[in-house]
């Protein structure tokens, strides 16, 4: 069997090994693919191996012999899954596996905007403090998280993991999701709204939620202008829930307070992306899921994923069931 890694560079820079894999068959990798060279290079592959490599009904037609893709993240609308059924190729993906460090990036943004660790960081290393004739100095206004309202868009399981670190800081919780009945309590102490109420009532908007037709640019001008003056935004699930020029003129403009963001609409993003350079917008290169931890156990799901397709078995499907 010959299976092909596309884009293995991101998951795999160096410090983790694809031995597992080589067990199924004859293995290549790639460490980045670009969409014109995909047929040259997966054209014999019976199963394929990525991360952002994007599949449609065209490509799907011109890859025989595939059977099988293994995307390595959790979301995937980088492949056509309906033109995937067609073709009878298998398409699973890798749930769960970073749920625990994006958390952590995500309080990592809000703690650095309400304490403004970088800001008072670069100040210390410009020598400020050492010209100062206080002990102790600060820059921007310190604001305590203990009764503050955290608002989460989505409640999956890195909402809720969020959700639990929020309460260990005293905030008050509440979540939006089309699935949750406005009143009801999801979890001890998180209360389910409207998207208007945690919009206007919440102190911290963090958007964990997957992009969908739906909910593309969800945070527009006319939900940021729905925000407290005082508030923060946090995006650590996809770029294109936000509307980038519309959030950076409630940016600049002083409509809410900062932002920390994971996620671009455009990975790499363009030179002129208007959120680049705002000094109260803090974005970090889509490092949420990196940690080792994560990504030892996203290869080590995507290894079992495969084993259990080659035993007929489903596991984290994303297809419909197959019969090739």
């Amino acid at each position: 069997m010959h299976i092909v890694i596309l884009d293995g560079k991101a998951s795999n820079p160096g410090d983790l090994t694809w031995d597992a894999l080589r067990n199924f068959g004859d293995l290549t990798v790639y460490a980045q693919t670009l969409q014109d060279d995909v047929v040259l290079r997966a054209a014999e592959a019976e199963v394929l191996i990525t991360n952002k490599v994007c599949f449609n009904a065209d490509l799907f037609s011109q890859l025989p012999c595939l059977r099988y893709i293994g995307i390595l993240a959790t979301g995937y609308n980088n492949v056509d899954i309906a033109a995937a059924e067609r073709c009878g190729v298998t398409v699973t993906n890798v749930p769960g596996y970073s749920s625990d460090s994006v958390a952590q990036l995500t309080f990592a943004h809000i703690l650095n905007l309400t304490f403004s660790v970088a800001v008072h960081t670069n100040s210390v290393r410009d020598g400020d403090w050492c010209r100062n004739d206080m002990f102790c100095y600060w820059l921007t206004p310190l604001t305590e998280l203990a009764g503050l309202t955290l608002g989460l868009v989505g409640f999956g399981a890195i909402a809720r993991k969020v959700a639990a670190i929020a309460e260990a800081f005293g905030m008050n919780v509440i979540a939006y999701t089309p699935r949750l009945a406005v009143g009801s309590e999801p979890l001890p102490n998180v209360r389910a709204v409207t998207l208007e109420t945690l919009l206007t009532t919440s102190d911290i908007v963090s958007l964990h939620c997957p992009l969908t037709d739906e909910n593309r640019e969800l945070i527009n001008a006319g939900r940021l202008a729905k925000m407290k003056p005082t508030s923060l935004l946090i995006n650590t699930a996809r770029g294109m829930l936000v509307n980038e020029p519309d959030l950076a003129n409630a940016l600049t403009s002083g409509k809410i307070a900062g932002a920390g963001l994971d996620v671009l609409a455009s990975e790499p993003p363009q030179h002129d992306c208007p959120l680049i350079g705002l000094k109260n917008c803090f974005i970090t290169p889509h490092i949420a899921w990196g940690t080792l931890a994560a990504r030892q156990r996203l290869l080590q799901v995507a290894v079992d994923n495969l084993a259990a397709f080659l035993n007929g078995e489903q596991k984290n499907v994303v297809t419909k069931k197959i019969v090739r």
